[in-house]
């Protein structure tokens, strides 16, 4: 926004809340380096949170304010969930989802009232994007349960592992370019 048109949202918000009639507008007020952000006209500061997040950004994806209880509640559902099965607890499967559960509900538990620092501890998205995952992380255990995948997996297998210190050159020390021996 101009100054002169950040002027007038705010003159025409005042008016409305002045003239007792209830308004749902976007006030914009700038910050730092001059850019502007969208808040909620909620009077009451909410801690890690500011005026009040109005959206995500992402269509189809509302703000929560209940975000961080709800990554609490689901992870800890999965965790129950994988409890409940005969899923091994030496599948690799449940080891990493064991691993990601109990970090994501420890780092929503200990900031409960900031999902700002929720979000770059977890490093995957924002709070309402973690929900989600937990979601589908709940269709996927399903799904594995349902099928016996663990079963289908053989440990036992020798895989070897090619280690090319020059990408640019193939298996056989033969140049991209040309078909002579590397030198």
């Amino acid at each position: 926004f101009s100054r002169i048109a950040s002027q007038s949202v705010r003159r025409i918000v005042g008016s409305r809340l002045s003239a007792g009639r209830e308004t749902t507008a976007v006030v914009t007020r700038s910050t730092a380096a001059g850019a502007f952000a969208p808040f909620s006209t909620a009077s009451e500061m909410v801690p890690g949170v500011g005026f009040g997040k109005t959206s995500t950004g992402i269509v189809g994806l509302p703000a929560d304010p209940d975000a961080c209880s709800k990554i609490v509640t689901k992870y800890q559902a999965l965790l129950d969930r994988m409890a409940a099965s005969d899923l091994p607890e030496t599948s690799q499967y449940r080891v990493d989802v064991e691993k990601i559960a109990n970090y994501r509900i420890q780092v929503a538990t200990e900031h409960a009232d900031d999902p700002d620092m929720v979000e770059e501890l977890c490093q995957c998205g924002q709070v309402e994007e973690l929900v989600q995952q937990a979601d589908d992380e709940m269709i996927v255990l399903d799904m594995y349960l349902k099928e016996r995948l663990w079963e289908e997996i053989d440990y036992d297998v020798d895989v070897e592992i090619e280690y090319n210190p020059d990408p640019s050159k193939d298996s056989d020390g033969l140049d991209d370019d040309d078909d002579e021996p590397a030198k």
